[in-house]
């Protein structure tokens, strides 16, 4: 399928990989740009020469685009920034706020700029100053979100810009592709659906757990501290959301909250790992290579779009 974005990244499918911290490093990343998508190392808050071996792992598995998101709370955002742009990354996607001071040097070294926004006013803002694209991400997805679903967000900012969008949010399958580019998107990120990827490094107590998730079964953390995060429901996100109901502090929520994440993926802790996911949760439980992922997703959008048109 040819669209916007794959023109833009000369990629064989829409589909980027989602920069999930602690999860998208450079196995998976290389697995999927081998596999016609755009693979995506995540920053998160790691320090930037270790992204930095992440970018050089990923060149020695595959000669295809591949991305780094960067997270801009990361406290060495700045070095990161730097580092792909002498690394000769081809896209940077960004999250957790404004990266426009960054687009002159991610400009002269080449660099496809495509945030992820969660409003028409950021949206409107990185089009002015020159992002390539735009990742619509509505509060479906898991980890960090913001409020406005993918179904009300996508088609106002793909109305608001002049640039592709593509959307990302509880996209887990060909029907959610299919829709997305039904509301104007010329692709999809998908994170939730990769975490039972085959050559996904996360414990297997985190696969099982979004394998045998429910619809229901993701939680939004942290909406009193202004950094919301949807994960799946634990004896850790019971006490987080009793604790933030009886009003404690940001300081007292981060603390508690601190490592959760490497818990989750490296150790596997069912009880004080955050094991963040989106509301797609339900809908994906089978364990596939990365390959098998995207043409089965795209094969299914393909023949979802074709029968619609038939039918008019």
């Amino acid at each position: 399928m040819k669209t916007a974005i794959t023109e833009l990244l000369h990629i064989e499918y829409p589909i980027f990989q989602g920069g999930m911290a602690w999860v998208a490093e450079h196995t998976l990343a290389a697995a999927v740009s081998n596999s016609g998508g755009l693979g995506i190392i995540a920053s998160g808050g790691a320090p930037c020469e270790y992204i930095r071996e992440e970018v050089q792992k990923t060149k020695a598995l595959t000669k295809q685009p591949f991305g780094v998101n960067v997270m801009l709370m990361n406290p060495e955002a700045e070095a990161i920034a730097r580092m792909v742009a002498e690394e000769g990354v081809q896209v940077v996607t960004t999250g957790a706020g404004n990266p426009e001071k960054y687009f002159p040097l991610w400009k002269e070294a080449g660099i496809k700029i495509i945030p992820v926004v969660a409003s028409v006013g950021l949206a409107r803002r990185m089009a002015k100053y020159g992002a390539d694209a735009l990742i619509a991400e509505g509060c479906e997805s898991g980890g960090h979100i913001g409020e406005q679903t993918t179904m009300a967000l996508v088609p106002q900012v793909v109305q608001a810009v002049d640039i592709p969008v593509l959307a990302a949010g509880g996209i887990g399958d060909g029907r959610g592709v299919a829709a997305a580019f039904m509301l104007g998107a010329e692709g999809v990120q998908v994170g939730t659906r990769f975490l039972l990827a085959d050559e996904t490094r996360i414990h297997d107590n985190y696969k099982e757990k979004v394998a045998k998730a429910k619809d229901i079964d993701t939680q939004v953390t942290g909406r009193s501290t202004g950094h919301p995060v949807r994960q799946l429901r634990n004896p850790m996100t019971r006490k987080y959301l009793k604790m933030e109901a009886e009003g404690a502090s940001a300081e007292e929520l981060e603390l508690m909250a601190l490592g959760s994440l490497r818990r989750a993926v490296v150790d596997g802790d069912l009880e004080e790992g955050s094991f963040m996911a989106g509301q797609i949760a339900g809908l994906v439980n089978k364990r596939q290579p990365c390959k098998e992922i995207i043409e089965e997703m795209m094969s299914e959008a393909v023949t979802l779009m074709q029968e619609k048109a038939n039918r008019k």
